[in-house]
């Protein structure tokens, strides 16, 4: 009992405040407000106790295993919670639904959780559907939206053929290998055609969640009509946690297969890259435009994931960090923006910074870093990744990596050039925005500016590995 409160500690609180705001949603309540300030005190809580009083071990005869890196990458995630709470505070104070929007939220981080910590094919099938469903339910939270019901709609048949993709991998591998476990899987390949046929079906699903082309056509219309906190979400808690679990599957379950999967690796990279590019210059919507971003920056993680090495599983952890900082700052100004004015039109942001100097500055220094244009943290989580890919020798890949980032300069400075640069006779109104989203907006910018360029953050990340 002892080794299930020690080693399951991070899913055992997460679990205590979901029931802590069922009771309370159940009883007599709390003002939206004061509910809020709860929250984001017991998810900074939660956050903080990721860093202490954890050991490495499994439990359920291997069906759940954990170590300093599954820890480490479960305290990322956390951060980015506590970062949307306190984001998108404005959004949750006028919702009417606020707790049951948090207890769908936790619950999707509990699903990756175990997602992260799973040690055989059905721990991690019914963690990514407990990882999954909560979110679909997130994505149609405006309720008075019909946007927001078709975001959901799209999401949940996606995420069902994806899941059928999955347990039909599943059942292969059982049928070619006669075990689920992680463990003895890897003992058990030897590449034969139903092996291989398997593989490429759970590397369908993989894709699916991670919005690598040709799985990716489900990701812009989800993010623009789901509401702007669920959006968030699904872009940066829930694609690190399958980066994470996808680079520990390929690294630690089918390394045996690895010439097979760096192929695809490297192929579909390289799609993901170009298409995600390509649609982003394109769009006029800012959510829709974060949406083919973030699957051009999935394309940048395949490179990572295909050295098949430490370094590139460090470059992988790096980088999802980073892209936590980055990516969420841009949705937090985008929120604010929209919240306020109801505009979600690039154009709509000329002139910004005559009026919103602070917002223009932390969404400069997002795209920034998502560009990977030095000093920020982008630009050394993109060099990391680079290099640990380089390692493989296939130069002509990393060729084409660097002139993907070259072309995503133009539509990220394009925004930034729409901010400072362009004029507008009739530019948006000074935006209020809450106490707590201007500090996690600064807490974001902060770490844009200093994580790459503090070497002991690569190395922490590096000793837990």
């Amino acid at each position: 009992m002892s080794d299930l409160f020690t080693l399951m500690k991070p899913e055992l609180v997460l679990t205590g405040i979901i029931f802590l705001l069922l009771f309370i949603k159940i009883g007599r309540g709390l003002k939206n407000e004061y509910l809020l300030l709860l929250i984001q005190f017991l998810l900074l809580l939660n956050f903080v106790s990721g860093f202490f009083f954890n050991t490495a071990g499994s439990l359920f005869d291997g069906m759940y295993l954990t170590d300093n890196l599954a820890v480490l990458q479960k305290n990322i995630l956390n951060l980015a919670v506590y970062l949307i709470s306190l984001l998108f505070a404005g959004w949750f104070k006028r919702s009417e639904h606020m707790p049951e929007f948090f207890m769908l939220m936790l619950s999707a981080l509990l699903g990756m959780f175990f997602l992260i910590s799973s040690g055989n094919l059905l721990m991690f099938f019914l963690a990514l559907e407990l990882a999954t469903i909560p979110v679909a339910a997130m994505a149609n939270f405006d309720l008075d939206k019909k946007i927001s019901s078709e975001a959901a709609m799209k999401m949940i048949l996606s995420s069902a053929f994806s899941s059928g993709i999955l347990l039909f991998g599943i059942s292969l591998m059982y049928g070619a290998t006669g075990t689920i476990s992680f463990a003895q899987l890897s003992l058990q390949l030897n590449g034969s055609p139903l092996q291989v046929l398997a593989l490429v079906f759970l590397f369908s699903a993989f894709a699916f969640k991670l919005s690598i082309v040709p799985f990716h056509l489900w990701t812009a219309d989800v993010y623009e009509g789901a509401p702007m906190a669920a959006t968030a979400f699904l872009s940066v808690v829930s694609k690190g946690a399958v980066a994470f679990i996808f680079m520990a599957t390929l690294y630690k379950v089918f390394q045996p297969m690895h010439q097979l999967w760096y192929n695809m690796v490297m192929v579909l990279s390289i799609a993901t890259m170009i298409v995600g590019n390509l649609f982003a210059l394109r769009q006029q919507n800012i959510k829709r435009f974060l949406a083919f971003s973030s699957i051009a920056q999935v394309g940048f993680i395949l490179v990572g994931i295909s050295s098949n090495s430490i370094d590139g599983m460090v470059s992988v952890v790096d980088f999802i960090l980073i892209y936590v900082f980055s990516n969420l700052a841009a949705f937090g100004v985008a929120s604010a923006i929209s919240a306020q004015t109801n505009r979600e039109n690039i154009d709509d942001y000329k002139g910004l910074y005559k009026t919103n100097p602070f917002l223009s500055w932390v969404l400069a220094l997002a795209l920034f870093s998502l560009a990977g244009i030095p000093p920020t943290a982008g630009f050394f989580g993109k060099l990391f990744l680079l290099t640990a890919g380089a390692s493989k020798g296939s130069y002509l890949f990393i060729i084409i990596a660097a002139l993907n980032m070259i072309i995503s300069l133009y539509y990220y400075l394009r925004v930034i050039r729409s901010v400072f640069m362009d004029k507008n006779d009739q530019p948006l109104e000074k935006i209020e925005i809450t106490t707590s989203a201007k500090f996690a907006l600064m807490i974001c910018g902060t770490g844009i500016i200093l994580i790459g360029l503090l070497s002991w953050v690569y190395d922490y990340i590096r000793s837990m590995v």
